[in-house]
């Protein structure tokens, strides 16, 4: 028993490592077997003696693992965004609300800001909403360069939108919205016997008639005078309901307007219509 005790201590003494513990050394033709050890694991130091961090914590950090100029661009940016936001959300707020001390005061600012690309329209949620087609038509008186006149047959300008609307996933806010608008315009403007309301009036008709003068296209050369109605017919009733809907078309006929050189688009030629004249 000594004798093993002091070749271990022998052992111990010169200069060798010792093995971990849990380790046992066998004879060399004996396999070497380990057992588990009550060592701690490693502390997450690096063989240099750095510190080394989980890799959830290094790839993680948000905003705050951004350079300082990008996290004042972004906080910048934001802030912006979050202005815009509220300010548009209070002009529509002013929009549809009632009038208003503020809306009173500042109305025109909020009409710029919503008009025309923020237009609300609440017709749909109405207590009786709108169950009417109305459509726009015109017709123009051209002269030949013989002198003689005739009458065109009516253009349905409504159907032209509509045509330009269906099946284009991004139409334009003109057809959408500007030959509804020119004729609220217009009605807005004038009496029931068509007798313009002032200034505003007859700029609505000077709009009515270049709009009507864009839609005749070639024609426009030799037109006269030109026309326009509204022509409103009930929605008519769905098949399973059993309401009865009179969908005859109602008319109103706007008077016969001169057409001048202002009103017809650039570059068309209207050397046929002054020979005529």
């Amino acid at each position: 028993m000594d004798a093993y005790v002091e070749k271990g201590a022998a052992d111990a003494d010169d200069g060798r490592p010792t093995p971990p513990a849990g380790t046992v050394h066998q004879g060399p033709s004996d396999p070497v077997t380990t057992e588990p050890s009550d060592a701690p694991e490693p502390s997450g130091l690096s063989g240099d003696g750095s510190e080394v961090r989980p890799a959830a914590e290094r790839a993680g950090g948000g905003i705050m693992a951004l350079s300082m100029p990008y996290q004042v661009v972004l906080a910048v940016a934001l802030a912006v965004v979050g202005v815009f936001a509220c300010v548009h959300l209070a002009m529509v707020f002013l929009h549809v609300a009632p009038s208003n001390t503020l809306t009173k005061r500042h109305g025109q600012a909020v009409d710029d800001w919503v008009y025309p690309e923020f237009e609300q329209n609440w017709k749909l949620f109405a207590p009786n909403p709108l169950q009417q087609n109305v459509s726009v038509e015109v017709r123009a008186e051209l002269v030949a360069a013989d002198g003689s006149r005739r009458t065109t047959g009516w253009i349905d300008l409504t159907a032209q939108d509509a045509e330009a609307i269906r099946h284009n996933p991004m139409p334009s806010h003109a057809q959408q919205n500007e030959l509804r608008r020119a004729v609220d315009f217009y009605l807005n403007s004038h009496s029931e016997d068509h007798t313009p309301n002032g200034m505003r009036g007859r700029l609505s008709e000077e709009y009515m008639r270049r709009i009507a003068m864009l839609r005749l296209g070639d024609r426009s050369g030799d037109a006269d005078r030109v026309q326009l109605r509204t022509v409103t017919r009930a929605v008519a009733a769905p098949a399973w309901g059993t309401e009865k809907n009179d969908t005859t078309p109602s008319y109103r006929d706007f008077p016969w307007w001169p057409v001048t050189d202002a009103d017809r688009p650039a570059g068309v030629d209207r050397s046929r219509t002054e020979a005529g004249r």
